[in-house]
């Protein structure tokens, strides 16, 4: 067994992919008229749903940034930012792929819905932008400590300046990363602001992780300030508001998701972390560790990518909570099993990508 590989982290992507999986089956085949933020059930559902973003995004800047870090230990910081670019490519285009439809390409349609951004895009661009802040602080981690927690908070602060953005000057393809108006799931701000915050805790632990009580101290800070970022960050942000006479942190208070959303994510390393050696079993490390395969599955299944005809317009919302409850249950299960064994393993594309890397690069 490796003493030296975080279990929590594996875990964690786990609980974010199965908790997307199952939001994705809800939210697409669950009737309207079920859908109502009064009944406790389904609030309950809907708040964690509006947490799972945050924390796939923070523990994906975590895992990389911390392997990052451990290369830099070997030397190997050069090769690990190489494959890192690579990788972070690959998931953009991964993500434009599974967009493609391709039956209406063939008809001569075309439409630009192809160019929507959804979280791939973003992963990767946000591990291409946490690399080059690396670069640019000379990789001396204290400063990218410093630079990342300066980022992300930056990032979510200055929400209200962009949350209407939408730059129509500029080519549709790029227009879509920073705006959802043309119907993007995600946009590179704010959601580059948990990987940046990811980033920062990755060094926290490349640091401390293996310094006696160590554990004990990151799991009470995550939830102490877990619990300030629920519910105090407003009033934080109100006080300096006044006392800087800013509107724009009065704007911020005022639909202040960002700091609490992240509050819950530090909840939910703090559970997870603390659990750590009763959850690393090996079906849930290999769910952590297959997360790009069964999110490539499941978005094929349903919202049928490539060809058009998926859950999404086979069964619609037409589903009632025992229906769609039994049918995420099963859903989970198949997209896992057709993870585990039937998927094809993206290291050919991978490793090509790689090479054309070099190529370009040389």
């Amino acid at each position: 067994m490796d003493i030296k590989r975080l279990y929590f982290i594996d875990i964690i992507r786990a609980f974010a992919i199965l908790m997307m999986l199952q939001g994705h089956f809800i939210d697409t085949l669950l009737a309207d008229s079920y859908r109502d933020l009064n009944d406790p059930i389904f609030s309950v559902w809907s708040y964690f749903r509006g947490i799972t973003a945050p924390t796939f995004f923070t523990i994906s800047g975590l895992i990389f940034t911390y392997l990052l870090l451990k290369a830099k230990e070997k030397g190997l910081e050069n090769q690990r930012m190489t494959k890192g670019i690579t990788r972070g490519f690959f998931l953009i285009g991964i993500g434009y792929l599974l967009r493609i439809p391709v039956f209406s390409w063939l008809a001569g349609i075309f439409s630009p819905y192809f160019l929507v951004i959804d979280v791939l895009q973003i992963i990767g661009l946000s591990l291409i932008l946490i690399i080059c802040i690396y670069f640019l602080c000379n990789n001396k981690t204290i400063l990218f400590s410093i630079i990342t927690l300066l980022f992300g908070t930056s990032i979510f602060i200055l929400e209200p300046l962009y949350r209407d953005l939408n730059l129509t000057s500029i080519p549709l393809f790029l227009n879509n990363y920073i705006s959802k108006s043309n119907g993007s799931i995600f946009t590179i701000i704010p959601w580059s602001g948990y990987v940046c915050f990811g980033a920062f805790i990755a060094t926290i632990f490349h640091k401390n992780v293996f310094k006696k009580s160590f554990k004990k101290i990151i799991i009470t800070s995550f939830i102490l300030f877990g619990f300030i970022l629920i519910f105090y960050s407003s009033n934080i942000l109100v006080f300096f508001s006044k006392l800087l006479q800013s509107q724009l942190l009065m704007d911020a208070a005022s639909y202040n998701y960002l700091f609490t959303r992240f509050g819950n994510v530090l909840l939910i390393f703090a559970f997870f972390y603390s659990l750590e050696k009763y959850l690393k079993s090996p079906l849930i490390l290999k769910i952590g560790q297959k997360t790009l395969s069964i999110y490539v599955i499941h978005f094929i299944i349903i919202y049928g990518s490539f060809t058009g005809y998926g859950l999404k317009y086979i069964i619609g919302k037409t589903l009632n909570p025992i229906e769609a409850i039994i049918g995420a249950i099963l859903f989970l299960i198949s997209v896992c099993l057709l993870s585990f064994y039937y998927a094809k393993t993206n290291t050919f594309l991978y490793l090509n990508l790689r090479k054309l890397f070099h190529k370009v690069k040389s």
